[in-house]
């Protein structure tokens, strides 16, 4: 069965008139490429157009369930069905709807062109140019496509992984909050300051990963960050460039497009990470309080203040000017205050590990059991679903 047969609507969308400079802060969002990861959905950089705009895309509205499929680019085949919250949407020519109809499941759908990725970058590969997928190459794809109510079956699962997933992430971010609540609670009015570079400094140890061959690498990279905030395990052989080394004892800011808050306290699981050095990488003098300065940067003063020394004039190409920042004056409301905070965000910012470490080994089951799901090899109605439920008691 072809994709086309059991879809009804396959199609890309546009850039509105005036392209970047037409977007507004709120209304309708526009969904593109750089929101589309494997899996999930970024509401980083996400743009919005208004009512008119809108009106002129209405051909490629996203409807409740809809997968989308980044069909050109670097991040071509990345695939997700986009949360409810952020409609009403449209997307742009980089990003395809891939609508299913009464004879498959969506998230069944989801889980066949995750599970068959490399053919569809097989097929985007194979023009002259740049990687690229065609609404007829989409179409043409050979489904394997069981019966409805298996589908359902399979759906039912990956889903009850996915609400897990999605679970923990919205629990980070509730922790990381009532964190950085407490921060301003204590210290928004505190007058005494001192400059970031007394307590904090900035490393550029550099590796070349390409040196170490057959080692795997824990790589903190913009795209992890932006898809789910959590490293990926690469083949030193694979990263190309060089890399910043760090530890557990480091904090990441973004300096590219300091206006997307990317701040990031890597768990460092193994002795080799590294991260990529479109970050600033701060060491604490004291590694005992980093949650008091981790707290600190990621206030939005210190997001602020980065914009205030930026090179470049356009959003997407700014970069924060590194050294700068070590003026950045944080509250000094001395150590007692500091350890007291430390004790209140230590326990919070551990839950966020654990819940970051659990995601990745909901992912790793997901993914190992996908393949084997999708050919039936694995009989989906024998599968508990208890254990991963529980969650939603």
């Amino acid at each position: 069965m072809k994709l086309g047969d059991i879809c009804s609507k396959i199609g890309s969308g546009a850039t509105p008139r005036g392209g970047k400079d037409s977007y507004k802060d709120s209304g309708t969002a526009i969904i593109r490429s750089q929101n589309v990861f494997d899996w999930s959905f970024s509401s980083s950089g996400l743009a919005f157009i208004d009512d008119d705009q809108a009106e002129a895309l209405s051909s490629v509205e996203v409807k409740h369930g809809d997968v989308l499929l980044n069909i050109t680019g670097d991040s071509v085949a990345r695939a997700c069905i986009v949360p409810s919250e952020f409609l009403p949407a449209r997307v742009n020519q980089h990003v395809a709807i891939i609508r299913a109809n009464d004879k498959a499941n969506n998230l069944f759908l989801l889980a066949w062109l995750q599970a068959n990725k490399g053919i569809l970058l097989k097929l985007a590969s194979s023009g002259a140019t740049r990687n690229a997928l065609t609404k007829r190459m989409l179409e043409n794809l050979d489904v394997n496509l069981p019966p409805i109510d298996v589908q359902n079956k399979v759906a039912a699962f990956i889903d009850s992984i996915q609400a897990k997933i999605t679970l923990n992430t919205k629990l980070n971010g509730y922790l990381e909050e009532l964190a950085a609540l407490e921060f301003s609670r204590r210290f928004g009015e505190i007058e005494s300051s001192i400059d970031l570079g007394k307590v904090l400094s900035i490393s550029t140890k550099t590796l070349k990963p390409q040196n170490c061959h057959g080692e795997i690498w824990e790589h903190y990279s913009i795209p992890a960050y932006d898809a789910n905030r959590r490293p990926v395990f690469e083949l030193a052989d694979d990263i190309k460039s060089n890399k910043y080394v760090i530890d557990a004892n480091c904090i990441l800011i973004s300096k590219l497009n300091p206006s997307i808050r990317r701040i990031w306290m890597p768990a460092c699981s193994s002795k080799r990470a590294v991260c990529s050095t479109e970050f600033i990488v701060y060491k604490p003098k004291n590694p005992v309080h980093i949650a008091f300065y981790y707290a600190a940067i990621g206030a939005p003063a210190f997001r602020d203040f980065l914009l205030a020394h930026v090179t470049g004039s356009t959003g997407s190409r700014q970069r924060a000017q590194p050294k700068a920042t070590l003026t950045y004056p944080i509250p000094n409301p001395g150590l007692e205050a500091v350890e007291d905070f430390c004790a209140f965000a230590n326990p919070l910012y551990e839950q966020i590990k654990v819940n970051e470490r659990n995601s990745k080994q909901l992912e790793e089951l997901r993914d190992a059991l996908l393949p084997k799901l999708m050919t039936g090899e694995i009989d989906v109605s024998k599968l508990d679903l208890k254990h991963l439920n529980s969650h939603l008691a």
